[in-house]
């Protein structure tokens, strides 16, 4: 199918910088963490596409997530009272002990809501999947049970490296990460589940670990 490259300009939207999080509430999400030896073989691949480092934030370039950071997202809770945390704490705890180290292998690589228009550049999920659903799954029957709202978007595993709303020339960004990560194969045992707040700031988001629990399921 043929594409005019002018095309996706009208697509793109501005950056907006998320407003501050209301007095007595930190801005909490709870996911899988990447292993460090994968996390720097992903990190190689973001600083090859920025074409130089990605722990700061330049004009003109998608917006690169910590690769310190590098997460498997199984559910973003927003806003939430900080009163709560211990509740969340003890939800991810369940769930981890219901789950049994898996291996997850990423692979391959492309965009939201696809490489012309794009939003978010991710890599994705070779082997793990399954795994992973089933997580989700259950945690979201465990925040259901503590009052939070289901979510009933279907869940799509993948790790995230960057946002490009706004930023020109990022379709081209995305194709060449398709390109880059076509023959990509990295993977790890993943072992915990943590509950991470985000800290923003002037550059990338900051993670910060409130509370994590080993999977604990025998095989």
């Amino acid at each position: 199918m043929s594409w005019n490259r002018e095309q996706p300009q009208r697509g793109r939207r501005p950056f907006v910088r998320p407003v501050d999080d209301p007095p007595g509430t930190s801005r909490l999400f709870i996911a899988v963490p990447v292993a460090d030896d994968v996390r720097d073989g992903i990190g190689a691949i973001m600083e090859k596409l920025a074409g130089g480092p990605v722990d700061e934030r330049r004009p003109g370039q998608p917006r690169w997530v910590r690769v310190d950071g590098l997460h498997l997202t199984l559910r973003f809770l927003g806003a939430t009272l900080d009163e709560r945390r211990a509740e969340l704490a003890a939800a991810i705890e369940t769930v981890a002990a219901q789950t049994t180290p898996f291996q997850v292998v990423l692979s391959g690589g492309g965009a939201f809501p696809n490489q012309y228009r794009p939003r978010v550049l991710w890599i994705g999920i070779g082997e793990g999947v399954a795994e992973l659903n089933a997580m989700e799954r259950r945690l979201d029957a465990e925040l259901r049970r503590l009052g939070w709202p289901g979510d009933d978007r279907p869940f799509n595993a993948h790790l995230t490296l960057a946002r490009t709303d706004g930023v020109p020339g990022a379709d081209e960004v995305a194709s060449r990460l398709v390109d880059e990560a076509r023959g990509v194969s990295l993977g790890w045992r993943a072992s915990r589940l943590v509950l991470y707040k985000s800290n923003l700031g002037h550059g990338p988001t900051h993670y910060e670990a409130l509370a994590a629990s080993e999977l604990a399921a025998s095989e």
